[in-house]
């Protein structure tokens, strides 16, 4: 499986009209993958709408990949995107695929650059942790990205800000979270949004 996050820059007032072209784009006759997740962005770069999809194979994705270049329309509303950047992931192996359903009104997408060779023991790490940190709170997914420097992608659901705040502080206080190790592996080049889910978004 590998997943794919497409980050769209919208233009200001547009995004009714982005909802509905993304809607459309990605059930296409003919579309390759799997729709996950859609959020706009509240908190952190504004103006972001992130797509994740799951694709079975490299060609698939490659496919919906050339789709979108090879078109002025891309998402079905291109003249509403200022700008367009895909990023490619492996999802960490000891993870389920993606389940979608209703789990926040607020999701966390936080992504971690690592330092050379730092993949396989942030996996470790993160299977070593993940048991006991899935009793507080569930884990959307958490991948590394096979293209562009050395990174991995971990979203997380809400019920809002206030439940995302007191979870990762109880999860600290009892020794739960973050992996240990982990940390070794970080450069200290991190980002976080907060994104809201849209209507048509399977994780939601």
């Amino acid at each position: 499986m590998l997943y794919e996050i497409a980050t769209l820059t919208i233009r200001f007032g547009t995004a009714g009209k982005v909802n509905e072209g993304i809607s459309r784009y990605v059930a296409a006759p003919g579309a390759k993958g799997t729709l996950y997740g859609c959020w706009h962005t509240d908190i952190g770069a504004l103006n972001k709408v992130i797509i994740l999809r799951g694709f079975e194979n490299f060609d698939d994705l490659m496919s919906e990949r050339e789709r979108a270049f090879g078109t002025t329309d891309p998402f079905g509303y291109g003249e509403g995107i200022s700008d367009l950047t895909f990023d490619t992931y492996r999802p960490f192996p000891f993870l389920p695929p993606i389940q979608p359903g209703k789990y926040g009104s607020t999701y966390e997408i936080r992504t971690y650059r690592l330092k050379h060779g730092g993949v396989p023991p942030t996996i470790s790490a993160w299977e070593k942790t993940m048991p006991g940190r899935s009793e507080f709170s569930p884990l959307s997914i958490a991948m590394y990205a096979i293209d562009g420097a050395p990174r991995f992608t971990h979203i997380w659901p809400y019920q809002g800000l206030d439940n995302r705040a007191s979870l990762r502080r109880e999860t600290v206080e009892k020794g739960v979270w973050p992996p240990k190790g982990g940390p070794d592996w970080l450069t200290g080049d991190m980002q976080s949004m907060i994104g809201l889910p849209t209507s048509f978004s399977p994780l939601a």
